[in-house]
């Protein structure tokens, strides 16, 4: 058996994977047991990709306020 490997490191990425899951369940060409075991993962690493989306605001956030504070 070919291992397969999903792309998941961007929001984009999570989106493209579940719908392609969902069509390989429609096509029966996966069993809904296997699906939703991809489906949690996917879920779990758009959860992962938001923290880090997230992070990346707030320290953007921080440099601009510090930078402000300098100017004073």
């Amino acid at each position: 058996m070919t291992k397969k490997r999903l792309k998941m490191s961007s929001s984009r990425e999570v989106r493209r994977t579940v719908n392609r899951i969902a069509n390989m369940l429609l096509n029966g060409e996966i069993d809904p047991k296997t699906a939703n075991a991809i489906l949690y993962g996917c879920n779990v690493c758009l959860g992962a990709i938001r923290v880090d989306d997230q992070q990346a605001k707030l320290d953007e956030l921080e440099s601009i306020i510090g930078d402000l504070r300098n100017e004073n």
